[in-house]
């Protein structure tokens, strides 16, 4: 019975360390001179802070607590492309940062919920976002 007990407390503290870190591969981050690239979107409460890790580049990591808001933007572009943006207004000692994010279509509903759920912060909706917003997405 014992050895019974020690595997599912095992598989039950494995399981909630797994539950620590939320990812999203589907994401771009925009370069100095607005070319996107692909990347990794993480929000690791084991670091407590949000992680952007694109394929080019330099990682960039925002402690939660240094978060000052996040919101939510959807435009259209030419040839009508659609586009989710997420951006991250954070401090770094005195300096203001912002750091942006495109989300894609299918997942752009779950990475919100995941900035509330990981930084307890709401996301304020700019722009074409109110449109959005009764078809799907409640803030």
């Amino acid at each position: 019975m014992k050895p019974l007990l020690l595997i599912l407390a095992t598989v039950l503290l494995a399981g909630s360390a797994l539950a620590e870190e939320t990812s999203f591969r589907n994401v771009q981050l925009p370069d100095d001179k607005g070319k996107t690239h692909k990347a990794v979107l993480i929000f690791s409460d084991n670091d407590k802070a949000v992680e952007v890790r694109p394929a080019k580049g330099q990682a960039v990591a925002v402690p939660y607590a240094q978060i000052d808001k996040c919101a939510y933007e959807y435009t259209t572009e030419i040839m009508d492309a659609k586009a989710h943006w997420l951006e991250i207004d954070y401090h770094d000692g005195d300096a203001r940062k912002i750091l942006v994010v495109r989300m894609e279509g299918k997942n752009y509903l779950q990475i919100l919920d995941a900035v509330k759920a990981h930084t307890g912060l709401d996301v304020e909706l700019l722009g074409n976002a109110n449109k959005r917003r009764g078809e799907v997405w409640h803030n």
